[in-house]
């Protein structure tokens, strides 16, 4: 292993700052405490920079997601929330102008959750990701398997906008099902604006039992649709610590990238999230 290791998606919260809904089902309550900058520090050993993804559909989450990069050397870069259907321009220039603000590298929304599954075809979130685009940023995508429709015409209605496919999409990995999401999955990796994360697929899986061996077929089919150079690591933690330690997703990971060269590999674990993000040296 010779080049920069970024991990390209964990994220931070604080309950006692701001409430997460979401960790107080039963499914989540092992990581229902705060996780900081110190506590990143000590789980991702061996990583030279990461990109710290938005969790609430909050702009001032985003703003301290911003801050906390600023002081702290390992995050490279931040994706963070915004309104994209009413003040997306707005909302950048908030957060590009606030502390950090000059590691902004790109916007998210948890369309996984939208009840609607053509949300980002309507008119007003294409015209918010025009924005992203105008603001030389990148879009993250979270999206469910039966959201691929919606979530290609959105890549092909805005060709000079690069898309960050996160956690393949979540395929079905606990079932064993591979289709339709390599289908899908397929027809989005043909739009060469789209990248994709090699994250959040343990807790895909069966998590208390799963192993790389669960995996591989998933991330094979994503090495096969996109290439190592469209595809990036992410260790998806803290989240990922409902099914493995920090040290075993990464290590698993690696397992999976065992049968490419060496510059194919240095590409996935650390180039295409460096070159996506724009992350400084």
């Amino acid at each position: 292993m010779t080049g920069r290791r970024v991990d390209a998606h964990h994220h931070l919260w604080q309950t006692s700052v701001r409430r997460h809904a979401w960790l107080d089902n039963d499914d989540t309550s092992a990581i229902r405490r705060d996780y900081t900058p110190a506590d990143l520090r000590a789980a991702a050993s061996g990583i030279d920079a990461t990109v710290l993804v938005q969790v609430l559909p909050d702009l001032d989450e985003s703003i301290e997601f911003l801050a906390t990069a600023a002081a702290e050397p390992l995050i490279a870069g931040v994706v963070g929330w915004i309104d994209l259907t009413g003040s997306a321009a707005r909302d950048i220039e908030r957060l590009r102008s606030a502390p950090g603000g000059e590691l902004l590298a790109g916007i998210r929304h948890l369309v996984q959750a939208e009840p609607d599954p053509r949300w980002l075809e309507r008119e007003d979130v294409l015209a918010g990701l025009a924005a992203v685009r105008d603001a030389g940023l990148v879009y993250d995508l979270l999206v469910v398997p039966h959201q691929f429709p919606a979530a290609t015409a959105a890549v092909r209605a805005l060709p000079d906008l690069t898309f960050v496919l996160d956690h393949l999409a979540k395929p079905p990995i606990a079932s064993g099902d591979l289709e339709p999401w390599a289908t899908g999955l397929a027809t989005l990796a043909r739009e060469p604006n789209v990248v994709a994360k090699l994250s959040g697929l343990v807790t895909e899986a069966d998590r208390q039992h799963w192993t790389p061996a669960d995996l591989r077929p998933y991330a094979d089919t994503a090495l096969e649709a996109f290439g190592p150079d469209r595809l990036m690591l992410g260790s998806d933690w803290p989240v990922c610590l409902l099914a493995g330690t920090y040290a075993e997703v990464m290590a698993a990971a690696d397992s999976l990238l065992e049968g490419l060269a060496p510059s194919e590999r240095d590409a996935v674990r650390g180039g295409t999230a460096t070159r996506v993000y724009g992350l400084a040296p």
